[in-house]
């Protein structure tokens, strides 16, 4: 008699090439910005499996997050969430970056005023030992902010595919502090690092860190124009 419990669990982990393949499949079939109407049949075909097989996968993009179903009809309404096309988009980078190099990218924007954090938390050893370590300078306790206009915003959120440079979150004096990803940058023609926190009050806002005052050494005033190379680390 088969033991029960040796069957297989739908909710299993799958490995990321099978799961890149189902989502692939599926966005390909417009479930990326649309629910695509198929079957557990037809998904099967397509992926070259079985019914059944078709099936698990589907359940397990569902039970991860990755995936919404719902019934239409003899068939079933299939749409990619927006941690799916995050997978999605990593792949695609991560042969993007395969075949074309590290990615680049130049934003325009103006400097504005920041709300005075940036001195108080770049000030914090445990950001103050990282930055030195992994960046290879102390950084300037504040950071230089830029607000952009829409079109340079979606320019410059194709670096969340980007391997940046960590910098970890950690707990001092009853406090929690953020972690966040730096990316090497030229603003100006200066040498410094955009960053780009976990957590962000701003909307329209990036902020520029450098080893020192950048809004001093390129003698920058509010509203002034600003123009930032941005590369992959």
């Amino acid at each position: 008699m088969a033991d029960r419990a040796s069957a297989p669990d739908p909710a299993r982990p799958r490995a990321r090439g099978e799961t890149i393949a189902v989502l692939r499949l599926l966005a390909q079939a417009g479930a990326d910005h649309t629910p695509a109407v198929l079957t557990s049949r037809e998904v099967g075909a397509r992926l070259g499996v079985s019914q059944q097989a078709a099936d698990r996968y589907l359940m397990a993009l569902e039970h991860r997050g990755l995936l919404v179903r719902s019934l239409a009809r003899r068939r079933q309404r299939l749409q990619l969430t927006a941690a799916a096309m995050d997978l999605l988009r990593a792949e695609y980078h991560s042969y993007r970056r395969l075949f074309e190099g590290p990615g680049r990218a130049t934003i325009a924007g103006e400097v504005v005023s920041g709300l005075g954090e940036g001195r108080y938390y770049l000030s914090q050893p445990g950001y103050v030992l990282q930055f030195t370590e992994r960046l290879g300078y102390g950084p300037f306790p504040g950071t230089l902010n830029v607000r952009l206009k829409p079109s340079e915003l979606r320019r410059v959120n194709v670096v969340r595919d980007w391997e940046g440079i960590r910098i970890d979150g950690f707990e001092a004096s009853g406090r929690t502090f953020g972690g966040a990803t730096c990316y090497a940058a030229r603003l100006n023609g200066r040498r410094c690092h955009l960053i780009r926190p976990d957590r962000s009050h701003y909307q329209d806002v990036i902020e520029f860190v450098a080893a020192e005052s950048l809004r001093r050494r390129l003698r920058l005033q509010d509203g002034d124009p600003v123009e930032a190379d941005l590369e992959e680390s």
